[in-house]
């Protein structure tokens, strides 16, 4: 296989990722998308895309922040890798490049969240050296609102 990684950073580059951002939700809309993305992108929202050829077969968003408990720290939002191309490394790819990223940024530590009943995610977390510190509590005010 010819990857590439190749870092997004305008929101018609991710708009244009649309179809591999529904393997993971379905049901979003390119408005829907794009009105997410017009609010991130200004608080240092990038993705990054596994590209065979000019065909996205892994991408996940991420950005940078800092809390008091962990300083500067990079997180990972929306992994996800075309169900055709899984086990086959875009994965490791995907975390080993953001790895490097947050050392060039300067950051403490790299956080994420996968849902509880995600045992794959789990497995595959564990795996590229990631531990549970705790939990991400939610409380759903309009399950209208939330993305499917």
């Amino acid at each position: 296989m010819n990857l590439q990684i190749r870092e997004l950073t305008s929101i018609e580059e991710m708009l244009d990722q649309i179809d591999t951002m529904r393997f993971l939700y379905p049901m979003i809309t390119v408005e829907k998308y794009k009105s997410f993305l017009l609010e991130m992108v200004p608080h240092n929202y990038i993705q990054i895309g596994v590209f065979q050829d000019e065909t996205c077969v892994g991408l996940t968003g991420c950005w940078s922040a800092t809390k008091l408990w962990t300083g500067k720290y990079l997180e990972i939002d929306n992994f996800v890798v075309n169900p055709e191309y899984r086990s086959k490394g875009i994965g490791k790819l995907l975390t080993d490049f953001i790895e490097q990223k947050a050392k060039a940024l300067g950051c403490s530590s790299i956080v994420l969240d996968a849902f509880t009943g995600n045992f794959g995610a789990h497995r595959f977390y564990y795996n590229q050296g990631y531990n549970p510190k705790g939990f991400h509590f939610v409380k759903i005010l309009d399950e209208n609102k939330i993305t499917k």
